[in-house]
């Protein structure tokens, strides 16, 4: 199995051009997966729907989360889609089986207020501080995930047209820079980031006081500083500015289709969760003004 689990995540890896982040997610569902059949003395090319399912069962006993659950169902069955297609087996054990039903969860959002308030914490009298205001401005304006921020390289800002490439995995979008932002992100790439770099290598846009790249850790302590700065209450990660981004865009009149395409989401239905933190103002504008409403 070791040896078929090897291969697989290299399929992933050099077919399918998987992030290391997606990729790492589904090593550990195999790799679990693995010491399940291990410890069960079970035959993984022989298993059936029945042995598949008794595993879900039993990820939900050991308290794991219906999204876990499915996340991992998703794995494995992608496991056993790659056995098929190398032939190793004839059918795949998963295909019937249907994933656990998951509950949206209302992602946490900041008012414009408290984006307000986080934002105007770093002050730009230092080389950090400098840099901060540009990354959490930047965070802000174009709704990325942290990881793909923290991969940007310098080349991938246009700083002249005021957009950012965004080519994280196999999919790449443009995501405009507001003023602000921009402004800040210039500030940073002339007056801080070349003093933070010891090597001129270094292509990462965003780079620690030691000059390296960032990584999704120090973003977080970052973000939760200023938060604490703030004196905000709410949990803030990195994600809670991508939600606020989203919402305040369609709180403001943006198109749903657009904000989809901004955040790089697959399918409208992810984008449609922020449906339910549109104002009052235009729930009201509606009712009025539509025949049906």
């Amino acid at each position: 199995m070791e040896k078929q689990i090897t291969l697989f995540l290299e399929f992933l890896q050099n077919d399918k051009k998987l992030s290391d982040n997606t990729l790492q997610s589904y090593k550990r569902d195999i790799m679990q997966y693995q010491a399940y059949v291990n410890l069960n003395n079970i035959n993984y090319l022989k298993v059936d729907e029945k042995k598949i399912k008794e595993y879900l069962q039993y990820l939900q006993e050991i308290g794991k989360k219906s999204s876990t659950v499915s996340r991992s169902l998703a794995s494995i069955r992608s496991f056993y889609q790659f056995l098929v297609r190398t032939k190793i087996i004839s059918q795949d054990p998963t295909e019937s089986i249907q994933s656990p039903k998951i509950e949206k969860r209302i992602p946490s959002i900041l008012t414009s207020k408290e984006i307000e308030l986080l934002l105007d914490q770093p002050k730009d009298v230092d080389l950090k501080g400098t840099r901060d205001k540009a990354m959490l401005e930047f965070a802000y304006a174009t709704g990325m995930r942290v990881t793909e921020i923290i991969s940007l390289n310098i080349e991938d800002v246009n700083l002249e047209e005021g957009y950012v490439l965004c080519k994280f995995g196999s999919k790449q979008r443009n995501i405009p820079l507001g003023s602000l932002s921009l402004k800040a992100l210039k500030e940073y790439i002339e007056e801080s980031r070349p003093y933070l770099i010891r090597d001129e290598s270094v292509n990462a846009l965003f780079v620690n006081i030691n000059g390296k790249r960032l990584t999704r850790q120090g973003f977080w302590k970052i973000v939760k500083y200023y938060k604490e700065q703030a004196h905000i209450t709410k949990e803030i990660t990195p994600h809670v500015l991508r939600h606020s981004f989203a919402t305040h865009l369609l709180q403001n009149g943006a198109d749903l289709k657009a904000i989809q395409t901004m955040l790089g989401h697959s399918d409208i239905s992810s984008t449609q969760v922020y449906m339910q933190f549109q104002d009052e103002g235009i729930k009201n504008v509606y009712r009025k003004a539509h025949p049906r409403a």
